[in-house]
């Protein structure tokens, strides 16, 4: 080891020990061997992989992705046949995860809601059964609540040739529920293009908005300023698409219901059971958020003459919700991940499509990248976003 100098001059220069007592030093050697031992074990684990894939001739690479997947899944949100590829199979589930963990979120987000609100409820019953609702479904694990909605629902309805029908032209059977369907026409493609203007012409009209309230004092309805926009837009482009009314209404041919759009059983189990589950949690995020803000609040409220719904809604819930995002995001995050479980009844999510092209090619290890990748994405999507809410939501003190 080397020791302190004494430079000629008279200024003492560092040695070795020094530099290997100073902390900040200390702290880059240890990230950088931290660092190093990652890289080592990733290349063990890569490379002995590698070589026993080698011996057992088994091909790596994506290249499978072209193959004609040679299978077929039951939903489809976009064209799909036995002869598409794999990668459009893998396209198809993914769009089913989305599908079901975006109405999912949704939802679990009103229920959850509306029996958080309830659980802080003056009335006895209203607060109990809130209580045994949350405690019931919470403390059950998810996959089995799956299983259950999946033994309910195909065997609560009739077969095909006795549907129920409990709307005109809705039909419920033990293969799911058929609602009627508009046909494909260029005009919905023209609303939907409207809606996206609309939306930008929205976010010009608040901003202006702000800037009056600013300067003058006198709100403006942006709300209903808003639908207004929103429907005018749509409305207009509607028309101007020739105002199509044909619609596929589903109806029983044979021994099946043929037309419409089929609402599966598995879609159904798996959205009710991940509904139900997490809004279990969102309804507690929500009561602990309710109960964060200062009862000052409530008294403020009622020395106005509030009605206690209305400060609810106009007060406590906006200030609530700056408290409850956070955790709410981490529930949001659980929803999109338990989705996962729906492989278990059947339901042909992401990892279903995967596991069934990781059986007929081999590649399994590709097939898992590509899910764990497709969820990693998923959720720093939603995590994105809900911090962007949150900043938006948070006090700006002038």
């Amino acid at each position: 080891m080397s020791k302190t100098q004494q430079a000629p001059g008279g200024v003492r220069s560092k040695g070795l020990a020094d530099y290997l007592n100073d902390e900040n030093v200390r702290a880059v050697i240890y990230q950088i061997i931290a660092i190093g031992l990652v890289i080592l074990a990733g290349w063990y684990l890569v490379s002995n992989t590698l070589d026993n894939l080698e011996r057992q001739n088994i091909s790596t690479g994506y290249g499978f992705l072209n193959l004609e997947a040679s299978f077929g899944i039951s939903e489809s949100m976009i064209d799909y046949t036995p002869r598409s590829s794999y990668a459009t199979a893998l396209m198809v589930g993914l769009l089913n995860t989305v599908k079901v963990a975006f109405l999912g979120i949704v939802l679990c987000t009103i229920i959850g809601t509306i029996f958080g609100v309830a659980r802080l409820s003056s009335n006895w019953i209203v607060r109990k059964l809130a209580t045994v609702y949350v405690e019931t479904f919470r403390n059950i694990p998810v996959l089995l609540q799956l299983f259950f909605w999946y033994a309910i629902i195909p065997g609560a309805f009739p077969a095909a040739r006795n549907a129920l029908q409990p709307l005109p032209d809705v039909l419920l059977t033990n293969r799911g529920m058929y609602i009627p369907v508009p046909v494909a026409d260029n005009a919905y493609d023209f609303m939907g293009i409207a809606a996206i203007l609309a939306f930008v012409v929205i976010y010009f009209v608040k901003k202006w908005a702000a800037k009056r309230l600013d300067a003058t004092g006198q709100p403006f309805p942006i709300f209903w300023a808003s639908v207004g926009i929103l429907v005018g837009f749509v409305l207009i482009a509607y028309i101007a698409g020739g105002a199509p009314t044909e619609m596929d209404i589903p109806e029983l041919k044979g021994f099946n219901i043929r037309g419409g759009y089929n609402i599966s059983p598995e879609f159904m189990s798996v959205l009710i059971g991940l509904t139900i589950y997490t809004s279990t949690y969102v309804a507690e995020v929500v009561r602990s958020g309710i109960q964060a803000v200062p009862n000052g609040q409530w008294e403020a409220a009622d020395s106005l003459g509030l009605k206690r719904s209305v400060s609810l809604r106009k007060i406590i819930l906006p200030q609530s919700m700056r408290v409850a995002i956070p955790p709410l995001t981490n529930q949001y995050l659980n929803l999109t991940k338990n989705s996962s479980l729906a492989v278990a009844v059947g339901y042909p999510d992401l990892v279903s499509v995967s596991n069934t092209t990781m059986n007929q090619t081999g590649q399994a290890i590709e097939a898992i990248s590509i899910y764990m990748a497709v969820y990693l994405g998923l959720s720093l999507i939603t995590s994105l976003f809900m911090n962007w809410f949150n900043k938006k939501m948070a006090l700006v003190e002038r």
